[in-house]
Order: structure tokens, then sequence, then C-alpha cells
């Protein structure tokens, strides 16, 4: 019954994101849309630490040498089986205190460094996942390619870089999507770190009005905005960019 009750003497006021919010920079509406650039801004730059470093991983994967398939095989299953909760924590709590410190109490004291932490917590989680994903694209790409890379003396970072990584990129562009969208909704747990993005701000809305479902139901409608567009724009990027024979777009 409590909880029944609960529920009906709930008082909707959807006018909530109109009014002023208690930092004094505008609406609540304002305070979700601050939050939804730091998590854009964030996705952004976390996509580019995976893309980088998933990139290299995932060329390791697939190179002859055992060592650099161990070393790869090693990244990928020390990132991608450690929850990225975890990993926040260490990068955030952990990390600063095993460096030298001076360096510790810079890290600390850095404006941004909840941002900066963030960034490379997804960052380095989504890497793992985006080296697969290269990877395999890479071994579903005939030998040939391979050897005429080889053949017209191309070395192997060339034979990499102008012939088998472009191809590869266009041919698992579909599952990148994905990963990038998981990308911009992992960024919601950083707020366990202080940093304000989307539904860090929708927490503080909630704490601060007590409009519970108001503050959450908008956050969830700018995700759903948010994921669509990408998602769009993507599919749009795979027709393009789609290889004959490939089935690269869907």
């Amino acid at each position: 019954m409590a909880a029944g009750s609960r529920g009906v003497n709930y008082h909707w006021n959807w006018g909530i994101l109109l009014e002023p919010s208690p930092d004094g920079q505008g609406t609540y509406l304002d305070m979700l849309l601050g939050g939804l650039r730091w998590t854009i801004v964030t996705a952004l730059c976390a996509w580019v630490v995976a893309l980088v470093f998933g990139s290299a991983i995932g060329v390791l994967r697939t190179l002859q040498s055992r060592t650099a398939q161990w070393v790869a095989g090693a990244y990928v299953e020390l990132f991608r089986n450690i929850p990225l909760l975890v990993q926040l924590f260490l990068w955030f709590f952990v990390v600063p205190e095993l460096l030298p410190r001076e360096w510790g109490i810079w890290i600390k004291q850095l404006r941004y460094g909840a941002f900066y932490t963030a960034v490379v917590a997804i960052g380095l989680y989504m890497s793992s996942r985006v080296a697969t994903q290269v990877s395999a694209g890479i071994s579903a790409l005939p030998k040939g390619q391979r050897m005429a890379g080889t053949a017209i003396g191309l070395t192997p970072a060339q034979t990499y870089r102008y012939i088998l990584l472009p191809m590869a990129y266009r041919i698992v562009l579909p599952p990148l999507t994905s990963e990038f969208l998981n990308t911009i909704k992992n960024t919601s747990v950083a707020l366990t770190i202080g940093l304000m993005e989307l539904t860090g701000a929708a927490r503080s809305m909630q704490e601060f009005s007590f409009q519970v479902f108001e503050a959450f139901t908008a956050a969830t409608v700018i995700y759903l905005l948010l994921n669509a567009i990408v998602t769009f724009g993507m599919r749009a990027l795979e027709r393009r960019l789609a290889v004959p024979g490939f089935n690269a777009a869907r």
C-alpha cells in the first residue's frame, strides 16, 4: 500500500525543466544540455583513444610474430574482462598513489581530472573491443592482398597502412558503429568520479528538485535522440563506403 500511495501522491511537473537551476547557470534543461555536451566530448575523445590503441592492438593480433600475438591477446583480455567501473576507480583513485609524489599531486589537482580519467578509462576499455573488430576485419581479407603489397615492394607497415587497414575499416564499420554507441552509453559511469555528464546532470536535477521521473525521463529522451542521430549518420557512411562483395552495408 505504501508503494501504491507514493505512486498516487507523486506530483508530475514537466515545467520543472524550465525553472531556474540552483547553480545559477540557467534552467534545469540547460543543466541537462550541459551534461549532454560533456557526454559528447567525453565519448568523442574516448573513441579517439579506442580507435588508436584498438587499431594498433588489432594489427598486432594479425602479425606472424607469436610475441606480438601474445602481447595483443593479453591486452585484450586485461581490459575486456575487468569491469569498466573498476577500471575507472583504479585510474582515478589508485594510479595517482602509485606514481611519484609530485606527479600524483599534480594529477589530483587537475581542473578537469574526472574528464581526463573518464577519457582514458573508457577509451582503453573500448580499445580492447575495437581491437577484436579490427583484427577480424583484417583476417577477413583475402591473403592475396597482403601478398600483393609484398610483391610491389611495400614494407609490412606500408601494406597495413595503405592496403589492409583501409579495407578492414570499411568491412567492420557496422560493428564499429555499435561500439561507438556503447562508448556514448559508457560515459554514464563517469558520474561516480564527479563528471557532470548527462546522467550526472539528471541525478543532480533529481536531488535538487525531487522530480526524479522528469529528470531521468528527459535524460532518456536525450540519449535516444543522440543515439538515433549517430546511428543514421553512421548508416549513411556505411552505404557510402560499402565494399562490393564484402557486404559492408546492411
